[in-house]
């Protein structure tokens, strides 16, 4: 898979002035064209990384890695974020110490349209049957 990495520091546009900035570290990410469908799915079939991507979709804003608490050691919850990170699902950067996630709807729906809304309300469908855990 072709990835790019990607700044965490943009000097063309300025930092909002709420947010910390960025540090000089970078995390690779797959251009939107080299997005798989097939790794976007295996992304989405594990239930702990489905949880983060359902967390990531009811928010508007970047969600720091230690908002999600994931009933997982820390090593694997590190690896559900660079498996969805990877495979193009979420936009990882780091603002200070934190590592900020958001999902890459926009790439995404260009590339498998209405893919993350039919997966993201099946996964609804299924807690409302199954109950329990959002997984």
């Amino acid at each position: 898979m072709q990835t790019q990495t990607t700044p965490t520091v943009s000097r063309s546009q300025p930092q909002a002035s709420s947010q910390p900035q960025a540090s000089g570290r970078s995390l690779e990410h797959p251009r939107r064209e080299a997005i798989r469908l097939e790794d976007v799915l295996h992304a989405l079939s594990d239930p702990m990384r489905m949880r983060v991507v359902r967390t990531l979709a009811e928010e508007t804003c970047e969600l720091s890695c230690s908002v999600f608490d994931l009933p997982v050691s820390k090593s694997t919850t590190t690896h559900h974020f660079r498996v969805l990170r990877e495979c193009g699902v979420i936009h990882q950067i780091y603002r200070g110490t934190a590592k900020m996630n958001a999902l890459r709807r926009d790439d995404l729906d260009a590339l498998f349209p209405g893919l993350l809304d039919r997966v993201l309300a099946a996964a609804a469908l299924q807690e409302g049957r199954l109950g329990g855990d959002r997984g």
